[in-house]
C-alpha cells in the first residue's frame, strides 16, 4: 500500500516537474532572445549615432579646410592698415582660431586624417609666414597679393586635406 501511494504521488509529480522544466527552459530561452534583440537594437542605434557624429566631424573639418584655404581666408580677413606684419599675424591667428574651434573633432576622425589636416594647417601658416618674410613686400595689400599669387602658382595645402577627407568618407560607405 505504501508503495502504491508513492507510485501514485510520483505519477502526478513527475509530469508536473517535466512540464515545469520545459516551461522554464522555454521562458528562459525567450527571455535571452529578447535581451539579445534589445542589445542588438541598442548597438545598431549606437552605431547609427556614431556614424552621424563621425560624418558631422568630417563635415566640420571640410569646412575648416575651406576656411583656411588662403584664397578664401584673404577674402574673409581683410587688412585693417598697411602693416604687413600685423596682417600676417591676423591671418595666422585666424587659422589657429579655426583650428582650436575644431579640436574636439579629432575624436571622431582617424589619426591619419587628423595628421593630414594638421599638416595642411601648418603648411598654410608656413606659406603665410614665409611670404611675409619677403622684404620686397612693404604693405599688407602687397602681402595679400603675394599670398594669392603663390596659391595661383601652386596647390593650396587645404586641398590636400580636403582630398583626404573625401577619400576617407568614401571608405565609410
Amino acid at each position: 500500500m505504501n508503495f502504491t501511494k508513492i507510485i501514485e504521488i510520483l505519477s502526478y509529480t513527475i509530469p508536473s516537474i517535466i512540464t515545469g522544466a520545459v516551461a522554464y527552459y522555454f521562458f528562459s530561452s525567450q527571455f535571452k532572445e529578447e535581451v539579445n534583440r534589445k542589445n542588438f537594437k541598442l548597438l545598431r542605434e549606437d552605431k547609427k549615432q556614431l556614424l552621424e557624429a563621425r560624418l558631422q566631424a568630417y563635415e566640420r573639418m571640410t569646412l575648416f579646410m575651406e576656411r583656411i584655404n588662403p584664397a578664401k581666408l584673404l577674402v574673409r580677413v581683410t587688412p585693417t592698415d598697411e602693416n604687413k606684419e600685423l596682417y600676417m599675424h591676423k591671418l595666422v591667428q585666424s587659422v589657429e582660431q579655426e583650428f582650436e574651434h575644431n579640436l574636439a573633432q579629432q575624436i571622431y576622425i582617424s589619426e591619419e586624417c587628423w595628421s593630414v589636416l594638421i599638416t595642411s594647417k601648418n603648411a598654410t601658416t608656413h606659406i603665410i609666414k614665409k611670404t611675409a618674410e619677403d622684404t620686397s613686400l612693404s604693405s599688407s595689400q602687397e602681402l595679400r597679393e603675394a599670398i594669392l599669387q603663390r596659391m595661383i602658382d601652386g596647390n593650396p595645402p587645404s586641398n590636400t586635406g580636403l582630398t583626404f577627407i573625401k577619400e576617407e568618407v568614401k571608405k565609410m560607405f
